[in-house]
């Protein structure tokens, strides 16, 4: 069943193709047309839907921009739809609507569901929507990394959970490896910086700094310095307030104060605003009592010592000495010396830690080596059946006698991991090179499908390849671009019959040239251009009837009134209906 449907796609300003729509539907439907006519920029447009790379020379010249917009009928609740909602994107009864445009200087803009989104978006929903398949796919199939992801992807759990594991563990060990590498190449560095640090703590540590001791010595001192002027200060503002003993006849603001309040209280009762000035006069007595009391107080405690005096300013020195060095007062010095002792604690502990990091090294190391074990273990039962189901499908791709295996390899390297009593090499995803071999045909040693298969048989290769795939990990919708290149005859019609297959189960969208394998299709879309060399939205047409057999028969022998041609062009399609 398939569960995403590509609708539709709009085309403007890209290559040829001035302003077309294309119509596509479930099932599997061929796109053909003359050499040249646009066929290619179906597949580079959902290519730029999807994510794909922009380039200013796709836009037609003396467009602006070219515009790409697709429509994609999607469940509800897919992990498609629940990633674009997040996103931001609104669905339109089921359908998510997709635009990309592309600047004539190359700039690129997307657009999901009537928002503005990154490019990067559109590639990580194409994971979930649609696997495209051209030419360079082929070639990225002849990479050993493709390869081993290809198996990985069809064992699916069985390799995925120890991956992960070993993933971790790998992580880890590359973070481990590289500080034992930098405590141990840069250990007179450090044996350096803990002398500094130690010079320092011992330094602060034989003044003994307290925190805020700056600030209050320096009042001290400011205090000290100026003991007389304060004392003879304090006497005077004492004798205004509260009178000198000395002089019995002199007025001080006491008595003056005491002599308004007894003149008012006599009155007070007549006016209940002068009782409350009275009172307030009360207070102003009282405070000033107060006052003076305090600074009788103040002058017989302030202490004169010059003694004391050059202690102090003795200490402040010392203190001075450290906020040279390590702050710009006690509370950052205190700060430096606090961060350093930790500093010094790691750094005297190098000794222990290389110890740590060394054991944890090693049982990293093994462990690496059990999960490595592991992995290998499930690529290589996954492997035989991935080569098995293959082999199968490639007998029903005219190439009967051909079979397909696995080299799962490991590399002796003495600074490996151990793994079945030999120590390998060891990457990110393993200790496995896994090559995909092929002999095409009995008696034919297996050989790396780089060197041992040709250009049709590695289309067909990647064929079986995907239509496993579909059986075990699907898509809802595969897009394939020239996969029968090299292909003709009956394997052509094998390949036709294969996508039909597969496309029972998933949409299915095909650009050939084949009409062995156009015929095959439930929808034929013919591309073509107009007099001026541009495709139109006339240009790209749903073929049926008699319009399909004339562009069959074109396919055939270049002649779509060839009378031959046509009835070669009947009997395909026959032959096709037969075989759904």
């Amino acid at each position: 069943m398939v569960v995403s449907v590509l609708e539709e796609m709009r085309i403007r300003s890209l290559g040829v193709i001035d302003d077309a729509v294309v119509e596509l539907a479930p099932g599997f439907t061929a796109v053909t047309g003359e050499t040249g006519a646009g066929k290619t920029m179906v597949v580079t447009s959902l290519g730029l839907l999807l994510g794909g790379r922009a380039d200013a020379a796709l836009v037609r010249i003396g467009a602006r921009n070219a515009v790409v917009e697709g429509r994609i009928a999607v469940p509800e609740g897919s992990p498609a739809v629940v990633r674009a909602e997040e996103a931001g994107a609104e669905l339109d009864e089921g359908t998510l609507l997709v635009s990309r445009t592309v600047s004539a200087e190359g700039r690129s803009r997307a657009h999901l569901g009537g928002r503005s989104v990154p490019v990067g978006l559109l590639a990580e929903l194409a994971d979930d929507l649609v696997a495209v398949h051209g030419q360079s796919d082929q070639q990225g199939l002849l990479k050993l990394s493709r390869q081993r992801q290809a198996l990985d992807r069809y064992a699916g759990y069985a390799v995925a959970v120890p991956l992960g594991k070993y993933a971790e563990a790998y992580k880890r060990l590359r973070a481990v490896t590289v500080e034992l590498e930098e405590i141990t190449t840069r250990a007179r560095e450090r044996a350096q910086e803990a002398d500094l640090l130690r010079f320092g703590l011992e330094e602060i540590a034989a003044v003994e700094p307290r925190a805020g001791e700056d600030t209050e010595l320096a009042e001290e001192a400011e205090r000290l310095g100026h003991a007389e002027a304060l004392a003879s200060a304090a006497a005077v503002a004492h004798a205004a307030l509260a009178g000198n003993p000395e002089d019995p006849e002199g007025v001080d603001a006491g008595t003056l104060v005491a002599g308004a309040q007894r003149a008012l209280e006599a009155v007070r009762a007549h006016d209940p605003a002068l009782a409350a000035l009275t009172d307030r006069i009360g207070e102003i007595g009282i405070l000033l009592r107060d006052v003076a009391g305090e600074l009788a107080g103040y002058a017989d405690d302030l202490d004169a010592d010059p003694l004391r005096l050059a202690a102090v300013e003795e200490r402040r020195a010392a203190l001075t000495a450290l906020t040279r060095k390590y702050g710009e007062d006690v509370a950052e010095v205190l700060a430096w010396a606090e961060s350093s002792a930790a500093r010094l604690t790691e750094l005297e502990g190098d000794d222990e830690r290389i110890g740590e990091l060394t054991a944890e090294r090693d049982a990293l190391r093994s462990e690496l080596g059990a999960l490595a074990q592991e992995l290998s273990e499930a690529r290589t039962e996954a492997a035989e059946r991935f080569a098995a189901a293959v082999t199968e499908e490639l007998a029903s791709l005219a190439m009967p006698h051909a079979r397909v295996s696995f080299d799962i390899r490991q590399t002796e390297d003495p600074d490996g991991v151990e793994v079945n009593g030999r120590t390998v090499a060891y990457g990110p995803s393993g200790v496995d090179e896994v090559e995909l071999l092929l002999a095409p045909h009995p008696g034919a040693p297996p050989r790396p499908i780089a060197k041992g298969a040709s250009g049709g048989e590695l289309s067909r290769v990647m064929l079986a390849v995907e239509v496993v795939f579909a059986g075990t990990d699907p898509v809802p919708t595969y897009l394939f671009d020239e996969v029968d290149a090299g292909v003709g005859g009956k394997a052509a019609v094998e390949i036709g019959r294969r996508l039909a297959r597969l496309a029972k189960k998933a949409q299915v969208v095909v650009v050939t040239h084949l009409p062995q394998v156009a015929a095959f299709a439930d929808r034929q879309l013919l591309v073509e251009k107009t007099n001026d060399g541009s495709v139109t939205r006339s240009g790209v047409k749903v073929l049926e009837g008699e319009d399909r057999v004339r562009e069959l028969s074109r396919m055939l022998a270049g002649q779509e009134d060839s009378e031959t041609a046509r009835a070669h062009a009947e009997e395909l399609l026959a032959a096709a209906r037969a075989d759904a």
